[in-house]
């Protein structure tokens, strides 16, 4: 498969950082690169038509030179560019329909531990179901001098109680790709103390922990069986999930989390859980739509 990796560009620091991890993750599965710039002209009467023009030659620049810096850092990419007379969120969910993943950069709160997950960034995974990767201009984000990803481990969240072989796929395919440790994470609370204080004790609470391991160690026998050379870390831990992957993420090269597919055009299409982690990860997010 080398379906293409699309990323949106707007001149700032994430989205260049977002282009830069996205060139070796084409490397990576032998796909080509495709630079898109999403942005609706429009002009007010009273802003001469003039000033359109400038954003649109300042647009095609941009991605020029971004093409270029790439290819000057592995001129074995193939890259084509495009710019979109449009709604950024509707032409970035458009061109990715038939991508392999959309890349995107994502601000940090300054002095603060987080993402600001802008609007366009949020309609965009609202949009598409293709896999969807949030950057934030760190280190391993950067050009070095390896044509790969730093050799970090990933990250996946899953729930136990729930299909999640889209999540399982993507994770695995891309820690086979990158030969690095995978490790997976099922978190679980204890019930409520009202009505349910034998929950508290010891055997039983044993007793969940060992259904627990037993339940993800089922979830997981056909994807080991399928890949055997990937290393895996399996852990069950009782927490708030969204605590305990940002904990296990603090140092990966990738988290991978999912988000449900409604069908329904109202409520929330990003969990709690998945919308802790885009905004308050530090590394890399895929987030994978699923049912």
């Amino acid at each position: 498969m080398n379906q293409r990796i699309v990323v949106g560009l707007d001149g700032s620091a994430e989205s260049v950082a977002a282009a830069h991890w996205s060139a070796r993750e084409a490397l990576l599965r032998s796909a080509p690169l495709h630079l898109v710039h999403a942005e609706e002209w429009f002009s007010p009467l009273s802003i001469p038509a003039a000033r359109s023009d400038l954003r649109r030659q300042w647009a095609q620049a941009l991605l020029r030179e971004a093409s270029k810096e790439l290819l000057e850092n592995h001129p074995q990419l193939e890259i084509s560019t495009e710019s979109f007379d449009g709604q950024p969120a509707d032409s970035l969910a458009s061109t990715t329909a038939t991508a392999g993943m959309l890349v995107l950069g994502s601000r940090g709160l300054g002095t603060l531990t987080g993402f600001v997950l802008g609007s366009v960034g949020m309609a965009v995974i609202h949009a598409t179901e293709r896999p969807i990767v949030l950057v934030r201009a760190t280190e391993d984000a950067l050009p070095h001098d390896q044509e790969c990803h730093l050799d970090r481990d990933m990250v996946v969240g899953i729930d136990i109680s729930r299909p999640c072989d889209a999540l399982l796929a993507f994770a695995f395919d891309e820690a086979s790709r990158r030969a690095c440790t995978l490790r997976v994470l099922h978190s679980w609370m204890l019930p409520p103390l009202a009505g349910s204080g034998y929950a508290y004790n010891p055997k039983v609470n044993a007793q969940i922990a060992q259904n627990m391991d037993t339940g993800l160690d089922d979830m997981l026998k056909p994807w080991r069986d399928m890949y055997p050379a990937v290393s895996l870390d399996e852990q069950v831990k009782v927490g708030h999930a969204s605590e305990q992957i940002l904990e296990a993420g603090s140092g990966a090269g990738l988290i991978v989390v999912g988000r449900r597919i409604r069908q329904s055009s109202f409520g929330a299409h990003i969990g709690p859980i998945t919308h802790a982690i885009l905004h308050h990860s530090t590394a890399p997010v895929a987030v994978v739509a699923h049912e």
